[in-house]
C-alpha cells in the first residue's frame, strides 16, 4: 500500500474538518451501520494501525472520529511503515505480550506470513454482520481450519496509466507493454511482489493456472523479460514515476488507478486505463493482534468498516475501491469510475510468493530486474 503511504504534492490537498457526530446524531450514526447497542458511548478504545501520510491523515479526518462518536470507542491511530516492516515489529512485539496496535491493517502478502504464524487473533464473526453479509468472499480471511481472522478494509487498483500528449490513443491491454512502439518508454514496479507482473503476464498470455509450478513461473518470467527494452525504468519510488508520467519523460507503464485519476482531475495529461484483461486488484485487511486484549472494541470498528455506508464514504473521501460488490453502495458511475471497475479484476497469487519467495526473487533479479 506504500502508494496510499506516500502521496504527495497534487495529492496532498488540504481536507476540510468535519463536524464531529454527537448526541443523538451519534446514536443514529451507530444503527446506521449497526453498531452493536451495549457499544454506544462505553469508555473504551482501541489503536488501530494505518499506513502513514495521506492515508493516516484521511483516516484521522474522515473516519476515526465519526466511529468514536457513534461507538463510544476511541481510537489511537499508529502510523505504519509500508511492507514487511510492521510485520516484524508486531511479531517482536506479541513475543513480549505487547500489541503497538489492536488492529492493523496488513497487505496481502504479510497478512498471509502473519496467519501462517497465527499472529492474528481469531475473530467472532457472530458479532461482525456486516463484514459476513457485505464483504466479497475474497475479502474474508480464514485460517485453514475455518476460524476467521481478517476482514477487508480496503482495496486498490494497479492499471496501465499513460501520457495523453505523448500517446493521444490509450492502450487497451497490458499486452501493449511489449509493443516495440513502446521501446523505452516505460516505467513498471521493481518487485514481483509489488508489481505483480507475473500475475499480468499469466493472465495476459497464458492462464493464472500456469504459475502453479515453478517451470510455469519460470516460462512466464521468460516472456515478461521479453519487456525489457521497452523498460526506462523499474521504479520502487511511486513519486519519482509519477512526476515522470505527468511530465512525459516516462509517459507510460502501470501506475495506482486512484492517483492518476486525482492527477487527471487536476489538468495533468494523464490517463488510467483498466486493460481488457483487468486491472490488479491489491488491498489492505484489518487483523487483530494476539497480544491484543481488545478483541470486542476491535470486533466493533473492522464491522463498522465493513457497512455499506463506510465503504461508500472511503470511495468518496479517502480514495480507496469498495471491498463489496458495487450493488450494496450508492456510488455515482462517476464516484465508482474514480476509484474502482467492472472489469473483472487479476487476483495477486501471494501463496506463490510464500511458498517459493526466495526462488522467485533470484530469478527476478537474474532474469527480469537485475
Amino acid at each position: 500500500m506504500s502508494a496510499k503511504a506516500k502521496k504527495t504534492g497534487l495529492a496532498m490537498r488540504s481536507l476540510s474538518r468535519r463536524t464531529v457526530l454527537k448526541g443523538a446524531a451519534a446514536a443514529a450514526g451507530a444503527a446506521a451501520v449497526g453498531l452493536p447497542a451495549p457499544f454506544v458511548h462505553a469508555a473504551r478504545s482501541i489503536k488501530v494501525g494505518v499506513y502513514g501520510g495521506y492515508f493516516k491523515d484521511s483516516f484521522d479526518e474522515y473516519i476515526f472520529p465519526e466511529f468514536a462518536a457513534a461507538s463510544g470507542i476511541e481510537i489511537e491511530s499508529v502510523a505504519e511503515p509500508t511492507g514487511e516492516t510492521w510485520l516484524v515489529q508486531l511479531r517482536n512485539a506479541a513475543k513480549a505480550g505487547v500489541a503497538p496496535a489492536d488492529v492493523s491493517m496488513m497487505g496481502g502478502f504479510s497478512r498471509l506470513r502473519g496467519a501462517a504464524e497465527e499472529l492474528w487473533l481469531p475473530l467472532d464473526e457472530s458479532h461482525m454482520p456486516n463484514s459476513t453479509q457485505y464483504l466479497s468472499d475474497a475479502f474474508i480471511y480464514r485460517y485453514a481450519d475455518g476460524r476467521l481472522y481478517g476482514v477487508g478494509a480496503v482495496s486498490w487498483f494497479i492499471t496501465l496509466c499513460s501520457n495523453t500528449e505523448v500517446f493521444p490513443e490509450a492502450p487497451t491491454s497490458w499486452a501493449d507493454m511489449w509493443d516495440p512502439k513502446y521501446k523505452d518508454s516505460l516505467g513498471l514496479l521493481a518487485l514481483p511482489t509489488n508489481s505483480y507482473l507475473l500475475e499480468i503476464t499469466a493472465q495476459t498470455f497464458y492462464d493464472m493456472d500456469i504459475l502453479t509450478t515453478k517451470e510455469g513461473i519460470e516460462k512466464v518470467m521468460a516472456k515478461l523479460a521479453e519487456i525489457k527494452p521497452n523498460v526506462r525504468l523499474w521504479y520502487k519510488d511511486e513519486g519519482t514515476f509519477q512526476q515522470a508520467l505527468q511530465d512525459g519523460e516516462i509517459p507510460m507503464g502501470q501506475y495506482y488507478h486512484d492517483v492518476t485519476e486525482l492527477a487527471r482531475a487536476d489538468g495533468f495529461p494523464v490517463r488510467s486505463t483498466f486493460p481488457k484483461e483487468g486491472g490488479v486488484v491489491d488491498s489492505g485487511a484489518w487483523v487483530v493482534s494476539k497480544a491484543s486484549d481488545r478483541q470486542e472494541e476491535a470486533q466493533v470498528f473492522m464491522d463498522y468498516t465493513s457497512s455499506r455506508e463506510i465503504q461508500a464514504k472511503l470511495s468518496r473521501n479517502v480514495g480507496t475501491a469498495p471491498v463489496m460488490d458495487r450493488k450494496h453502495l450508492d456510488l455515482t458511475d462517476d464516484e465508482f469510475a474514480a476509484v474502482s471497475s467492472d472489469v473483472t479484476p487479476i487476483i495477486p497469487q501471494y501463496h506463490i510468493y510464500m511458498e517459493w519467495g526466495d526462488w522467485i526473487s533470484d530469478r527476478w533479479t537474474a532474469m527480469i530486474a537485475g
